[in-house]
Order: structure tokens, then sequence, then C-alpha cells
């Protein structure tokens, strides 16, 4: 079968190793000739490789024993509320930065819980752009910022020194780059972008954070409940925490967040070369803020559209659609996309402009 190049945004591209890997494991779990899905998460084979995936996230970012990883459910839209139910208590002011759907999201949540103030929106321009020069007031028990926004194609190129807990969505380029963890004091990532499939939540928090909130907390969404249970208070999503970490394994033996840093600057560089060089087409985030994950653009002449996808459809190019919000086309070109892929939708442009125009690149 011809091979499909894709660019979806979630859930995205996985490394084939991890896929392969998870295959076996579905049929026969580490010699039990019992399947992953079936087997007790309480049973040693499964045990070992929840252990391996904390490890594996401390070892990927250098997280320091002072910090906990966790693996949960219910998505990033679950820490939502779990941050500021833990973090914020009734009258305090907790500050948000605001440059997307799900920074929106998380804002609207945290508003349950305790004062919100915003410090910077990027909604004045449709989100094309990361807010610059707020300040933070060292009176907020904590900063939230969102990494990389996966609509608009933005994302941060450094984060800020905050005299306050920095708690960063991570969501949409995990383990693409190198980061600070001293920088942050809880990171929070839905898998399905670029770790794994849907299903479970990675989770890093410093411990120190925890216990200071007077309200009841429930169970479930009481981080303290799964620091002391291990991730496995109740039923965790056992496959996708499979998968995850043998993404994570093919990350390592790639070379870590470096490589995958470089290999991520390339694939950026030759796509978004191409954008401003074709004619026909336009990015839509501002240049200093672009995303080395998530590459939005449209055509310079919209009635084209439908055009181009069939042309993209016919060469075998997924997922290029734009979000509904916002139209036009996305490149999701998570770590596991191979450069050719990105070639191939290079050439594609060529192509169109060259239907269009008989202008050769």
């Amino acid at each position: 079968m011809p091979k499909v190049h894709n660019f979806s945004a979630g859930p995205g591209i996985l490394p084939q190793e991890a896929i392969d890997q998870s295959i076996a494991a579905l049929q026969n779990f580490s010699g039990t000739n019992l399947s992953l899905i079936e087997v007790s998460h309480r049973g040693k084979e499964f045990e070992a490789i929840m252990e391996e995936a904390r490890n594996t996230v401390r070892e990927l970012f250098n997280v320091p024993e002072s910090y906990s990883v966790l693996f949960l459910q219910g998505g990033a839209s679950m820490q939502f509320c779990m941050v500021p139910y833990n973090l914020l208590d009734e009258g305090e002011t907790a500050a948000y930065v605001n440059t997307g759907v799900w920074a929106k999201k998380a804002i609207k949540e945290a508003k349950l819980f305790g004062n919100i103030e915003i410090l910077a929106s990027s909604e004045d321009k449709n989100f094309s752009y990361i807010p610059k020069g707020w300040n933070i007031p060292s009176n907020a028990k904590y900063l939230h910022i969102t990494s990389n926004n996966t609509i608009y194609g933005t994302q941060y190129q450094e984060f800020p020194d905050s005299p306050i807990p920095v708690v960063c969505d991570m969501s949409s380029d995990i383990f693409s780059r190198p980061i600070d963890i001293n920088k942050f004091d809880m990171i929070y990532a839905g898998a399905q972008k670029n770790m794994g499939p849907a299903g479970v939540t990675l989770v890093i928090i410093k411990n120190e954070l925890l216990g200071k909130v007077k309200r009841s907390i429930p169970s479930m969404l009481n981080y303290q409940t799964h620091i002391d249970g291990e991730s496995m208070y109740n039923t965790p999503p056992v496959f996708p925490i499979y998968v995850s970490l043998q993404t994570l394994k093919w990350v390592k033996s790639m070379g870590g967040c470096v490589a995958m840093e470089k290999r991520n600057s390339e694939k950026a560089a030759l796509l978004y070369g191409e954008i401003d060089r074709n004619s026909m087409f336009q990015g839509t985030a501002a240049t200093e803020d672009r995303s080395k994950m998530n590459v939005t653009f449209v055509l310079k002449d919209d009635s084209l559209t439908d055009e181009f996808m069939a042309l993209c459809k016919s060469n075998n190019l997924s997922g290029l659609k734009g979000h509904r919000s916002v139209g036009g086309f996305r490149a999701s070109i998570y770590n596991a996309l191979p450069k050719e892929s990105v070639q191939a939708l290079v050439d594609t442009m060529q192509q169109f402009e060259k239907s269009k125009t008989g202008v050769n690149a």
C-alpha cells in the first residue's frame, strides 16, 4: 500500500516502532501468553511498565525527586479544573495568559475556584502571536501558560522567569525540545498529540505545591491521592501508558529531546521556507512565534482550498485541514513525522503553484 503522510493534529502520528511493540504486547504481553489489555494492572509485569514509564520521563526531562510523575485520565481538559482545585483557594488569585482556545477553557474552569487575572491575551489578532512584555504579579498563587497552541500555530520560544509557581499545559509539544524543569512547578500534557494515544495524561508536579488549600478535594481529583497510589489509585489506562512508554523509549533511542529539537527545527524550516516562497500560500502565525509542531497557513485565494485539498488527498497527504474555527490548513509535524513527509507536502505545494501559474520552484 502507498505510504500515507499523517499530518493529523491529534490523535497524532506515533513512531512505527512504538506501534509494532504495542501490537506485540496486545498479542502476548511480557511472555505471559495474555494480552496487555487483559492482565492485572497490579501484576509485577505491568507494575514494571509503570515504573519504567516514570523513570523514562525523569530521564528525558532530568526531573528531580522533588517532583512526582503521574499518569492520569481525563485529558488536559480535566487538568483545567484539577489545577485550581488543588492549588487555588477561594479568595486567592491565579494568573493566566490567554493564547487560544485551550487557554480560554483553562481560564473558564479556574474561575470556578478563585480570582483569575488575565495578564495578557492575543485574542485581538485571533491568537496569531504570543503576547510579550507582561508582568507577573508576585502575590498570585501560580502562573498558567500554554506552551504550544495547536489551532493557531503559535509556540513559546522562551519561557518566563517567574517569582511564582509556573503551571504549563504542554499537551502538543511535550518532549519536542529540551526544557529546564526548574522553570516549572507543574507540567501537564494530554498524550495524544506528541507522546502517545488518547486516554492518558502526563502530570509532572513539584510535591511542595500540594496540601496548601483549605477545601476538601474529592479523592480522584486530588493529586496527592495519585502520588500516594503511584498512578494506580484506580485502574490506570494500561494500553495508552504502554504505548506512551514505547514512544518515550523511541525518543530516548533517537538521542532524547536535544535530537528531537534538531529534527523538528529542520522540518519546520523546510515547510515555513516553502510557505514564504510559494506565491499561492501565506502563513497565519507571527513569524517570531511560529510553532515547530503545528504549522498553520492559508491559500491567498481561498476559493482554491477544495482543489488543493483534493491534490493533497491524491498525493496521500492526510490530516491537513485547518481547525474548523479558523479554516485554512494545518500541518502537524510532531516528533514521529519523518522529514520525507514534510518534503512530500512541499512538493505538493510546488506542484499546485505550477498548475496555477506555470512557475517552477
